[in-house]
């Protein structure tokens, strides 16, 4: 199911460059307070945001995420599960970009990548493997996945806040983390009759 959802987001962005303005202003994740010159919010771009990318270097880091983490996760709660928590860090990333949206009317620009669903992988793989050591490519240094996976949700919340990096939707990203993890302790936490991680 990685290997599915690395070549639908290629796809996706393949057909994005045949015309991206139009594909951005139907698909993208853009706020729900109405403005003028603004594209409109469709209940659809809940999801749809995450298959368009900015350029090839988004899309090919955010891929590298989606493999490097949801491997794992994916052999430990197997393919149906994966969808499952993928996609509710993609809807709960749009959701609570949308909700800092409309209590910032100043927020005009449209979120878009599979970057939310990427970091709630992240949230499973930590969970899932605390004591698994991962590397940061800058500076490389060695951590457990649960410190990992702790001090990226913090960057992200701070730099949302602080409104850092303009153009990254770091709430997108702090939402799909708290999705993921919300889901993935309640499966965790069912008795094993009612669950199937394995």
């Amino acid at each position: 199911m990685i290997a599915m959802l690395v070549v639908l987001n290629t796809a996706a962005f393949l057909i994005e460059q045949l015309d991206p303005d139009r594909l951005i202003g139907l698909f993208a994740l853009w706020p729900a307070t109405s403005s003028s010159g603004v594209p409109a919010f469709h209940i659809w771009q809940l999801l749809t945001y995450s298959f368009l990318h900015a350029n090839f270097m988004h899309l090919a880091v955010n891929m590298f995420g989606l493999y490097m983490f949801g491997r794992d996760v994916e052999s430990t709660i197997g393919r149906a599960h994966l969808v499952l928590l993928y996609f509710t860090s993609v809807l709960s990333g749009a959701l609570l970009q949308l909700a800092v949206g409309l209590a910032d009317v100043t927020v005009r620009a449209p979120a878009i990548g599979a970057s939310a669903g990427v970091f709630g992988l992240l949230v499973g793989y930590a969970l899932l493997f605390p004591r698994r050591r991962v590397i940061l490519l800058f500076p490389p240094v060695p951590m457990p996945a649960w410190l990992f996976a702790t001090c990226y949700g913090v960057l992200e919340l701070v730099l949302g806040v602080a409104g850092a990096q303009s153009g990254i939707a770091h709430f997108a990203h702090v939402g799909g983390m708290l999705g993921a993890a919300v889901l993935l302790l309640h499966w965790m936490r069912a008795p094993s009759r009612e669950r199937r991680l394995e």
